[in-house]
């Protein structure tokens, strides 16, 4: 790609990593101290979590347009995955546990706030691993939690998304659990995730001013057959990106 790492031309990013760890730290910190006095809960480190995200994004100068919101009761909400940045993004506007890559416990920052505040890891190259995720998504679900999780399975680059694994639409259906797709887009090509090493790609991601981004909630998809699911989240997904594309061209030239 020819991308040039300096400390000159990144210094925007360094500054934005050392606050946005400072401020997990004294969140970390701070939660801790209160667990001296009140009880761990689901809904008190989610709302750590948005509190912490919305100081991340101000940090990060993201400018997000949202269309919609998450619906009343408890369901798998399906997304494109354009960048690292996604969940970052979409987890200030929604209490989900995230359906995970293995390799993201590598990811230094994310990795400790995301253990803290709801993940469930999966080795996608493990079957068993993948069933045994969606048995654990379908008891998060059952007990009245939502669910994140990217169907792609990697990040998508191209204009359109990529096919969406079919499982977690099956076991929905099964279970008679809503589907609610979201779309995702970034402005900026420099945001698609281009390049393999996570500290790399956020330096050059992170280093220009801000962030545009589109975020839209679909409406909630109730079907008996899960490949019907697949098919009408995935067609709502490409038809929302393609509207997002239409003033912002050069992300895909």
């Amino acid at each position: 790609m020819g991308i040039i790492f300096s400390p000159f031309l990144y210094v925007l990013s360094f500054i934005r990593a050392l606050l946005i760890v400072i401020v997990m730290i004294v969140f970390m910190l701070t939660y801790s101290f209160s667990l001296l006095f009140t009880k761990n809960s689901k809904k008190r480190t989610f709302r750590l979590r948005r509190n912490y995200l919305y100081l991340a994004n101000l940090i990060l100068n993201v400018r997000a347009s949202v269309e919609g919101k998450p619906v009343a009761e408890p369901a798998l909400y399906i997304c494109n995955h354009r960048s690292f940045a996604d969940p970052i993004i979409l987890l200030k506007h929604l209490d989900a546990f995230v359906i995970a890559k293995a390799e993201v416990a590598s990811y230094p920052v994310i990795n400790k706030g995301a253990e803290l505040t709801g993940i469930v890891y999966v080795k996608r190259e493990n079957r068993d691993s993948r069933q045994a995720t969606r048995d654990m998504m379908i008891d998060i679900l059952k007990s009245g939690y939502n669910v994140l999780i990217y169907p792609e399975g990697t990040v998508g680059r191209e204009k359109e998304t990529l096919e969406f694994k079919k499982g977690a639409f099956i076991e929905c259906a099964k279970e008679g659990i809503p589907v609610v797709p979201v779309a995702i887009e970034y402005q900026s090509p420099k945001d698609l995730w281009v390049i393999h090493n996570f500290v790399k790609q956020y330096l050059y991601q992170f280093a220009k001013w801000s962030t545009p981004i589109k975020l839209a909630f679909g409406p909630i998809i109730r079907e008996t057959d899960g490949m019907i699911i697949h098919d009408k989240a995935h067609a709502w997904v490409n038809g929302k990106i393609a509207e997002m594309q239409k003033d912002w061209s050069k992300t895909f030239p």
